[in-house]
């Protein structure tokens, strides 16, 4: 992975746990359901921001690279790896 996304995947990672300990610390302070559901969401919203900037470093480099190398072997493992991966992430 690219090292600049590592530090941005990384500081968003951070933040989440923030948030998922703030979730927790809302449960067990009775806090009202919907705003429970707010912040699960917002959860939810952060963890997909950070699978969209992974799948773009992969895209970026990984199957990039797959393609420049000319082998059509590795472009169509990567093209499957790709099927795969979004199958799973649309869910």
């Amino acid at each position: 992975m690219e090292e600049q996304t590592k530090r941005a995947v990384s500081v968003r990672l951070r933040r989440i746990e923030g948030q998922v300990h703030g979730l927790r610390r809302m449960i067990e302070e009775d806090r009202y359901c919907v705003d429970v559901l707010t912040q699960i969401q917002a959860v939810r919203a952060a963890l997909h921001q950070v699978e969209k900037q992974i799948l773009e470093n992969h895209l970026a480099h990984c199957v990039a690279d797959a393609f420049a190398s000319g082998d059509p072997a590795e472009q169509q493992q990567k093209i499957g790896e790709l099927i795969d991966t979004i199958g799973r992430i649309t869910r």
